[in-house]
């Protein structure tokens, strides 16, 4: 399983890569990946929404089951990833790449204190 080191992790599976320019990018883990099989369809949320940190923000679907996925941060959605429209698999061949789901503008950075590092988030699936 992948825990890329760079990133910050939510109990609830996501993962959030912020930018220079204080804009997160927000996917699921390798973990929720891997559990969830084969992706099959994803909901994305409508770009321009404020959300706050564990708001329902958009909804993956595998042949197996369907989950919910959490802002792990508070802001407004300025990004969203639409090639997963056509190809929503790529969450789970690339979820730390080119499968992110979307981009938030952060309304309080100091929210990234509170979500787990790699350490905490690889004990906290082992």
């Amino acid at each position: 399983m992948n825990i890329p080191g760079d990133l910050r992790y939510a109990e609830s599976h996501e993962w959030v890569r912020l930018s220079d320019d204080g804009v997160a990018t927000v996917g699921i883990t390798d973990y929720a990946q891997q559990k969830m099989t084969e992706l099959v369809y994803v909901e994305l949320p409508d770009v321009g929404r404020r959300v706050r940190a564990s708001d329902e923000v958009a909804v993956v679907e595998s042949v197996k089951s369907a989950s919910d996925i959490y802002a792990p941060v508070s802001g407004e959605i300025v990004a969203v990833n639409e090639s997963l429209t056509d190809s929503p698999s790529t969450v789970n061949s690339s979820p730390f790449g080119d499968g992110w789901i979307l981009r938030i503008k952060l309304s309080d950075p100091a929210e990234l204190d509170s979500l787990m590092d790699a350490q905490a988030y690889q004990a906290s699936v082992s």
